[in-house]
């Protein structure tokens, strides 16, 4: 049997086809957060704990998910900026391949559509 193409089912495949592109152009991806963080020490005489206190830091702090288990690591700047950009990079794939599902599930209703229809 035939495969009918209609524009819409066209438009879905040239969308489909331009989230692939995107998708190929992202980074390195890397899940989690980053957190800047200010500590309190146990020194009693020390500034943070002062009036106004001023607390130590800041510090970046790297958490997520790995194994099924929490993990934080203390990051520079540098690995904190780094850890950024990944962490945005994972946020856009994600965001890609979603919109990659919705595309999918319109296109492919549409083409079974248009074969019972023939």
């Amino acid at each position: 049997m035939a495969r009918t193409k209609t524009p819409d089912i066209e438009e879905h495949e040239r969308r489909y086809r331009e989230l692939l592109g995107e998708i190929g152009e992202i980074g390195f991806v890397r899940s989690g957060s980053v957190a800047k963080r200010f500590n309190y020490c146990g020194t009693p005489s020390c500034r943070c704990h002062a009036d106004p206190p001023q607390p130590h830091g800041p510090y970046w702090q790297w958490t997520a998910k790995v194994g099924g288990k929490t993990v934080n690591r203390r990051l520079s700047d540098r690995e904190a900026e780094r850890y950024l950009e990944w962490i945005g990079n994972d946020r856009k794939l994600r965001a890609l391949i979603d919109e990659l599902h919705e595309v999918a599930e319109k296109a492919t209703n549409l083409i079974l559509e248009a074969e019972a229809e023939v």
